[in-house]
């Protein structure tokens, strides 16, 4: 037992110190998409890419696979829901993953997401797909070969979605999207055929950029969220990322002449930054002191973004405050107003700007096209065709540029092919956790009324975020709600939306 406990903390040691390094990259990461000068390019491919390497290197080294086979039979996991059990466990899964691929495609990879994410940025504000589809071509190929390297059933795709979400399929995705399907579409034909119309202009008039930053900062900090262990950016395409205790990063954009843009972008972000504040320190760099995945992190942020963010409860206390910040472009409006206006559905091209109704068909949209170019079944040329015609299938509207269209998302050309699916599941989590709390914590409009977001935070933090990688996702859905995950908590969200402002 000695030898087991002693072995123990040797893997912990490993475990943090590589955590650390892994951190140095982070921070050169968020650099890069919020200060790096387009020169800096190459050098910064470079960078990153050594670090990949050494991480890479240290984590698949045989010192901890031999460290873990020595810890792996003894008492010390006697406990399967026990912090060792959870380390041990979480880390040879991640340590058979990872040993099955080459330092050298690490490397690739890493390089080829700098240079290609710079690439996109610039080919998006020219509206110029020809620019970044040789390196979403170069992605496609690298990412092929990592799911080789990992292994899979048949489909490549289940390969790199394990990434984002552990032991998810793409059989598993699907089962899920029809779920949902078909009651959407139900659902926004009704609303288009009710007759009403949201105020929406009301929410493209003029919101100067600093005036919104000083509203996004107070909406954050008052749902819980510690600007003395985090902040607030700007980059091109909204993020959050954790780079250690205490140092939390969020950006958001804005603009002018749509309001929700930043708004509801920062609660999104905040959403997640919370999780991250809320993981516990003391096991950081351990699989207890990380997010299980990214649908439950999405689950955070869509839970604060859209349950809370749209609710009128919400409003109720934040709109007066608003009309202080914004006097000029709120003179005239209602309460009634302004939450149909920021409750509006209607099929629209940016997903990140759609409503909570159509916003789960965008993800469909995206899962079919990256699989399809994963398996070579849609050629990286075929991209932007490929995206009208489905936009025209799902949603009735077409892009009038590639901005607005398969441009619009970073997650490819950083590599992120997979991950698409984990905004779904998160709607999906975020719902079924939300009726939860409601049940646990009696009436939750009341205390947002009254500008009170800490008994749900707490919440959060002892139903999920203090767990770290204790569950999976299934298994936290069940333990927290008692049920399997469902579609219907969302759903029920939906339609009581939808009758509330539409009467369907």
């Amino acid at each position: 037992m000695g030898d087991a406990n002693k072995a123990y903390e040797l893997l912990i040691d490993e475990l943090k110190e590589t955590a650390l390094l892994g951190s140095v990259a982070s921070v050169l990461g968020w650099d890069e998409r919020t200060q790096l000068p387009p020169r800096g390019t190459e050098h910064r491919a470079r960078q990153s890419s050594l670090l990949a390497k050494m991480v890479h290197e240290r984590f698949t080294s045989s010192r901890i696979g031999d460290l873990l086979a020595e810890v792996e039979h003894s008492p010390l996991l006697v406990d399967p829901a026990g912090d060792a059990a959870v380390n041990v466990r979480e880390t040879r899964r991640q340590y058979d993953r990872l040993s099955k691929l080459p330092t050298a495609l690490v490397e690739e990879l890493t390089s080829t997401a700098v240079l290609a994410q710079q690439v996109w940025g610039e080919a998006r504000k020219e509206s110029d797909y020809a620019k970044f589809e040789p390196w979403l071509a170069k992605t496609l190929t690298l990412k092929r070969r990592e799911a080789e390297c990992l292994g899979h059933g048949g489909d490549p795709y289940d390969a790199l979605l394990d990434e984002f979400e552990p032991g998810e399929t793409s059989v598993g995705i699907r089962r899920t999207f029809e779920s949902l399907r078909e009651p959407l579409v139900e659902l926004i034909g009704k609303v288009a055929g009710s007759g009403r119309k949201a105020p929406t202009e009301i929410l493209g008039r003029e919101y100067p950029a600093d005036a919104q930053r000083t509203l996004a900062r107070e909406a954050a900090a008052a749902i819980g969220f510690d600007f003395a262990a985090g902040r607030l950016d700007v980059s091109l395409h909204p993020f959050c990322t954790e780079l250690g205790p205490g140092d939390v990063r969020m950006t958001t954009r804005y603009d002018p002449h749509h309001f929700g843009d930043s708004l509801f972008g920062v609660m999104h972000e905040t959403g997640h930054g919370l999780y991250s504040q809320g993981l516990e320190a003391a096991h950081f760099g351990t699989p207890r002191g990380e997010y299980i995945s990214l649908g439950i992190h999405e689950s955070q942020s869509r839970l604060w973004e859209n349950l809370v963010g749209r609710s009128r409860s919400f409003w109720k206390w934040f709109l007066p405050r608003t009309r202080q910040v914004f006097p000029g472009p709120l003179t005239g409006v209602s309460d009634d107003d302004w939450c149909f206006a920021i409750n509006d559905i209607h099929p629209s091209l940016i997903r990140v700007e759609s409503d909570e109704a159509t916003y789960n068909l965008h993800i469909m949209l995206r899962f079919e096209l990256e699989r399809a170019m994963l398996r070579d079944e849609l050629s990286a040329a075929d991209l932007p065709h490929a995206w009208e015609v489905k936009m025209r299938e799902y949603l009735g509207v077409v892009p009038a540029n590639d901005a607005g269209g398969c441009l619009q998302d970073i997650h490819w050309s950083g590599g992120a092919i997979g991950y698409f699916p984990t905004y779904t599941l998160g709607n999906l989590y975020a719902a079924q956790f939300f009726e939860q709390a409601r049940t646990d914590l009696g009436d939750l409009d009341d205390q947002f009324a009254r500008g009170e977001f800490r008994p749900l935070l707490a919440w959060l933090r002892e139903k999920i975020h203090r767990h770290g990688k204790r569950f999976t996702g299934p298994q936290l859905v069940q333990h927290v709600t008692g049920k399997p995950l469902s579609a219907e908590p969302l759903l029920r969200h939906l339609r009581d939306k939808a009758e509330r402002f539409y009467g369907v």
